[in-house]
């Protein structure tokens, strides 16, 4: 039932759904139907790389990782560019544009193999997506902040709900988009997740007066002015092709993808170092320490993480019994398992975290990164023990459950408590410069993903496939155990450097927001 109310910033007689702004639903359903076009796609990629253009398994994955790099780094750039020139709005609507040509021109197929011009078609998509992704994913979020005054109470509540919406269509996109592309054809998958882009654009354009004039842009008079004899908006728009054309050269050269992010990563992490060293006093110059630490932890979660939508993918594609219920499910349709677990165990996790609170008992951040990394490790071993006991046969698909589910529950431990931290650690002047260090971070893990899921690679026999999984499985699986120990017994010194007993809200940068560098996105907590 729709109800008038006041809202905190003031403003009288907004209209309101669920004692929220009626655009709060709008970018609800837009970012739901853009995740489930964006994980609709990503489930089914590999396969595609795979099956139909024809490239090895550690060819493919490279790819894979190159490409996901760049979805999470573009939106340093289109965050960028809307906070200074183009406002989120139509930042947010450029990008929904250019998602639903990507998406289209997935389902131009050709005949398939890597000397059919039509993998043209199939770069310029990715390409279109990547930025189409790098306009959209920064702000949409912000867009959501801007309907609520800071001290709203709704605000937390909003974020939640908003957050409810993007892991909807994550696992909608995995299970809708997943089941036609690997059973009707990948036109149908590939058609689906467009289709799902389309509408969360006629929703976004058709809910415009909802969103109340917020995410306009800063400087309307700035957009309008002629440079050359062309408006300065329309130059920007050009600049996003051009884009797209740089990232449709690097998605084809994954080398260089990897080469930039590192000597990037070098210069980025050198800057924030030099300039706590040199300009900041102790203890902001020890924050600054922690979050580098909580940074670097991150690559490797993510890095292991990301197995799911490439190795991963694969393994349960060709060695589990995917048979439940007497049908066999296909092995794109489990991307959605970390979707829905993080629904079910997102609140839960919410409420442990405060009763352990309440009695003194929480971990503090660092701790819980460590406990997240762990988690990680163990899910890995947890398939490895399943897989070398059913020997010759295909390994159990509940141990497909599992994985996913250790996989969540560390990624419930890290991503929320991360970004949290980046936001409270930060002194205000540096608020941007760590949470893009945070985001350049979850790129350099999901590149390094491509990599090692390339080790699991061994073309051949299906048993030889199988092994070599195992192994580097099982490799990575200790490795982030030992890690994650180490990360907890540091843990009281990183916590000491954090000074969160002289911490003040006034040193806070501000509320959180939806973070997103994983498959499903969780909302951001208390940081102790």
């Amino acid at each position: 039932m729709t109800e008038l109310t006041t809202d905190a910033v003031g403003e009288e007689g907004r209209q309101t759904w669920l004692g929220h702004p009626r655009g709060l639903f709008v970018l609800f359903f837009a970012e739901m139907w853009e995740r489930f076009s964006y994980y609709g796609m990503r489930a089914l990629l590999i396969f595609y790389l795979v099956q139909h253009w024809l490239y090895s398994d550690s060819e493919a994955s490279v790819i894979y990782g190159a490409y996901t790099a760049l979805v999470y780094i573009t939106p340093v750039i289109g965050g960028y560019l809307a906070d200074r020139y183009l406002g989120q709005r139509k930042a947010v609507l450029y990008g929904a544009v250019l998602l639903t040509i990507g998406h289209g021109l997935m389902a131009i197929e050709g005949n398939g193999g890597q000397t059919d011009p039509a993998i043209n078609a199939f770069w310029l998509a990715l390409s279109f997506i990547i930025v189409g992704s790098g306009f959209l994913k920064a702000n949409i979020s912000v867009i959501v902040g801007q309907l609520y005054g800071r001290t709203d109470p709704r605000r937390d509540p909003a974020y939640t709900i908003f957050y409810m919406g993007i892991n909807l269509g994550a696992a909608m996109g995995a299970l809708g988009a997943g089941y036609l592309g690997q059973t009707h054809g990948w036109a149908w998958g590939f058609g689906a997740a467009g289709f799902g882009m389309l509408l969360g654009l006629i929703v976004f354009v058709i809910g415009k007066p909802w969103l109340e004039g917020r995410g306009e842009a800063p400087d309307k008079a700035a957009l309008a002015r002629r440079v050359a004899g062309v408006p300065f908006e329309w130059l920007l728009y050009a600049l996003g092709i051009v884009a797209v054309l740089i990232c449709w050269v690097l998605v084809q050269n994954q080398a260089i993808v990897g080469w930039l992010l590192g000597a990037a990563g070098a210069i980025l992490v050198g800057y924030v170092l030099f300039t706590a060293v040199a300009r900041l006093p102790r203890e902001d110059r020890d924050r600054i320490f922690a979050a580098m630490f909580l940074i670097l932890g991150s690559i490797l979660f993510w890095a292991l993480f990301e197995q799911a939508g490439s190795s991963l993918n694969l393994f349960t594609d060709r060695s589990v019994d995917r048979s439940i219920f007497g049908f066999e499910v296909p092995a794109a349709m489990f991307q959605s398992i970390n979707a829905i677990y993080i629904v079910l165990l997102a609140p839960l996790f919410a409420s442990l975290w405060l009763l352990l609170a309440r009695r003194g008992l929480e971990p503090s951040a660092p701790a819980k990164f460590g406990l997240g990394i762990v988690q990680l490790g163990l899910g890995f071993l947890v398939l490895v023990w399943g897989a070398t006991s059913a020997g010759d046969g295909l390994t159990p698909v509940i141990f497909i459950f599992l994985i996913y589910l250790l996989h969540t529950t560390g990624e419930l431990c890290l991503s929320p408590v991360g970004l949290s931290a980046m936001n409270r650690l930060a002194p205000a002047h540096m608020a941007g410069l760590i949470m893009g260090t945070w985001f350049f971070a979850s790129a350099t893990g999901n590149f390094a993903a491509g990599l090692i899921a390339a080790a699991t690679g061994a073309e051949g026999a299906e048993g030889a496939g199988t092994t070599q999984v195992i192994t580097v499985y099982s490799n990575v699986g200790w490795l982030a155990v030992g890690v994650g120990v180490a990360v907890i017994l540091v843990s009281p010194l990183i916590r000491r450097l954090m000074h969160l007993e002289t911490l003040k809200d006034a040193d806070v940068p501000g509320k959180s927001e939806i973070g997103e560098p994983q498959a499903a996105g969780t909302r951001t907590g208390s940081v102790n």
